[in-house]
């Protein structure tokens, strides 16, 4: 089917330490960003059906360089978690310098998936990770993570609760789980509809 993505194809294609180095864009992007310990690398995974193309991390804010990952014709871009307090003052400040020079370059931001953790309410990062967002008009989808840690009744409070605290329209937001697949379909169907 062409309008669907074959994750199957997923490869890891490079690392990059600035933005600078990124070479520019020549398929649609899908980019990843969220806080250090959000699940990102495990939702990424999920999302190719492989359990370790995207290197998880015991200790969180481990990946500190801009990872890009292939599958059909469509990069996926992993981004440094930020705000992970047992970094360095200036190890902490290179990886928003990374974020920040990244999104200021030219780039086909098919969509960014701005990834919270639906246990918490959104951190003051979170709030301006959306606010940048909306401010820049980019395309993006709020994805809340670690569904699987709350019952049906408690998800369903905190997505109202969450989208409310963003001020994020309903259909930009979808409950995920890494655990247990919920949200990853609705996911795909978003991607492809930015992509394809």
């Amino acid at each position: 089917m062409a309008d669907q993505i074959n994750y199957q194809l997923a490869h890891f294609v490079a690392s990059y330490g600035a933005a600078s180095q990124i070479p520019p864009s020549t398929c649609p992007e899908v980019s990843f960003v969220g806080r250090s310990n959000v699940g990102k690398s495990s939702l990424m995974n999920k999302l190719f059906g492989r359990k370790g193309l995207v290197k998880v991390s015991s200790t969180p804010g481990k990946t500190s360089n801009i990872n890009f990952f292939e599958a059909d014709g469509v990069h996926f871009i992993d981004l440094p978690g930020y705000g992970f307090a047992r970094r360095s003052k200036a190890e902490r400040d290179r990886w928003a310098k990374l974020i920040g020079d990244f999104f200021e370059l030219e780039r086909s931001f098919n969509l960014v998936v701005s990834l919270v953790d639906i246990r918490h309410d959104p951190s003051k990062l979170d709030h301006q990770m959306i606010e940048f967002l909306q401010e820049g008009e980019y395309p993006f989808v709020v994805a809340l993570t670690k569904a699987d840690k709350l019952s049906r009744n408690q998800q369903g409070k905190q997505l109202a609760t969450i989208r409310k605290q963003l001020s994020v329209p309903p259909e930009n937001i979808i409950v995920t789980s890494s655990q247990t697949g919920t949200g990853i379909d609705e996911l795909k169907q978003r991607i492809a509809q930015h992509c394809l």
